[in-house]
């Protein structure tokens, strides 16, 4: 059994997208993460050594999302999970990209891809 670690809501500006406008422009992106991990070795520790540092996890997530521009949120997702999966600690991650700027001609409130990958098929 796993606990559940969640960041919701990561704000990033990114140029992703197949338009050119978009690659051009820009828009935000927004991230949820649910990470399945076992806390109770920090919990018996109190030690920040011991588990998932949501802190510095929150900025590497940030930093992939900013990164090169790709065509679709499929792509960002993965590289996402990826970042998430590089610490062992990390049984499985699920992620949701939201794009609520995505060029729909239509209302609508929302965009959003949501993945989940576990250690040893992150690329499955």
């Amino acid at each position: 059994m796993t606990d559940e670690l969640s960041v919701s809501g990561i704000e990033c500006w990114a140029h992703h997208g197949v338009f050119e406008f978009e690659r051009r422009e820009g828009q935000t992106f927004v991230v949820d993460l649910v990470l399945g991990i076992d806390t109770r070795p920090a919990a018996a520790s109190d030690d920040l050594a011991d588990t998932v540092n949501y802190g510095s996890l929150t900025t590497d997530v940030k930093a992939a999302v900013e990164r090169e521009p790709v065509d679709l949120i499929e792509t960002v997702a993965q590289r996402i999970a990826d970042v998430c999966l590089l610490d062992t600690r990390v049984e499985w991650a699920r992620v949701t990209l939201h794009k609520p700027d995505a060029p729909i001609d239509a209302t609508y409130s929302d965009v959003a891809l949501t993945i989940t990958r576990t250690r040893g098929n992150a690329h499955d």
